[in-house]
């Protein structure tokens, strides 16, 4: 096997998990706001764990290509379209939008500690833990990841309805501009003094 082969192949395998991680991450957050009393994401045929109901052409296919790429196949990360929202149609639209945010990654992590458990007490082939651990290593990395309070990640969802109202508004303008600042955070290598340090820590107490 070359080691183009070889690494095409960690991709795929890398991606297939991904996106397993992403459908579970953004059902819970149309889960959540159905529950809340919002709809939306149900008639927009998003409240689904089929994948392809989730897929963004930039987020979903280029972004996890480019940093596989460039970080010469060692990462892996990329993320869905956002699950609309209608927050006029929740009971209490601030408390709500914060736990319509943090149910991604809530569930991410859970997944992560659920899977951390079946791989430490179930015997299973070498083939199958090592790629439970890589979904575990990938369901923390996404949870971590979404944390970050820059929009469209579910940190700045959190944040918003912890801020006051004249903050929430001017914060939510950072929008438009939060492309350029995520891709330029990754260039200036925030993923090594920001996501990784809190995904080490989070493996070691899960103990994989």
């Amino acid at each position: 096997m070359t080691d183009i082969t070889g690494i095409l192949i960690s991709f795929i395998i890398s991606f297939g998990l991904l996106i397993v991680a992403m459908s579970v991450h953004e059902f819970a957050h149309g889960w959540v706001a159905f529950r809340l009393g919002d709809p939306t994401a149900k008639y927009s045929g998003r409240l689904t764990l089929n994948p392809l109901a989730h897929i963004d052409p930039f987020w979903t296919f280029l972004l996890p290509l480019l940093l596989f790429v460039t970080t010469g196949g060692r990462f892996v990360f990329g993320a869905a379209k956002p699950v609309p929202v209608n927050y006029r149609a929740l009971k209490n639209p601030r408390r709500d939008m914060v736990l319509i945010g943090a149910a991604g990654p809530f569930v991410n992590l859970a997944s992560a500690w659920a899977l951390s458990i079946v791989i430490k007490n179930l015997p299973m082939p070498a083939l199958a833990a090592s790629l439970l651990l890589n979904l575990i290593v990938i369901n923390v990395i996404l949870g971590v990841f979404n944390l970050i309070p820059i929009p469209p990640l579910d940190g700045s969802r959190i944040l918003t309805g912890l801020l006051p109202e004249p903050l929430a508004s001017a914060y939510a303008d950072m929008e438009a501009y939060s492309f350029i600042i995520l891709l330029a955070l990754i260039w200036l290598g925030a993923l090594n003094w920001l996501v990784w340090p809190a995904v080490g820590s989070i493996l070691r107490l899960l103990g994989v």
